[in-house]
């Protein structure tokens, strides 16, 4: 059985939240929020003032992934391809490259402390990579999963 007499609410805790009124309510939340928000995140606690803020800022430029690779992806009918421009060809003796069904990652290049992790436009196939360099450009071949099953979901009213 769980000491439900070792919690913290007591007769007296519960008749003074039964007398409190919505704004000493709403004080009381928003102070225990506060102590326990980072001090970045204290406009989430009111909505209406992160939404002024957000308006009184121009609108910027759809944030892009910033691996420090120029990286680029695409994808045909049957593969992604991934290229990645090195400008030393002696990269490719200190770099590792590993892939799971959606994300390529590349470690060691430009410092051995590098980590860079790529989320791929389709999933993959784990066999049939290839990776060819040439005129300062790696470019990788991984092979599509063609998936087309798919099952309905249920919508309960």
């Amino acid at each position: 059985m769980f000491p439900w007499n070792l919690l913290p609410f007591d007769r007296n805790t519960q008749k003074k939240f039964l007398e409190m009124k919505p704004d000493e309510i709403e004080n009381y939340v928003q102070q225990m929020m506060g102590k326990m928000l980072q001090p970045n995140m204290q406009g989430m606690l009111k909505p209406e003032e992160w939404l002024k803020g957000m308006q009184q800022q121009p609108p910027s430029e759809p944030a892009k992934p910033n691996t420090g690779l120029k990286a680029e992806m695409f994808e045909t009918h049957d593969f992604v391809f991934v290229r990645i421009p090195l400008k030393d060809e002696d990269l490719l003796k200190q770099m590792k490259l590993f892939y799971t069904s959606n994300q390529v990652i590349i470690e060691h290049i430009p410092d051995l402390s590098d980590k860079h992790t790529l989320v791929l436009p389709a999933t993959v196939k784990r066999k049939g990579a290839a990776a060819n360099y040439r005129d300062g450009v790696l470019e990788l071949r991984l092979q599509k999963i063609v998936d087309m099953q798919y099952a309905e979901i249920d919508i309960s009213t």
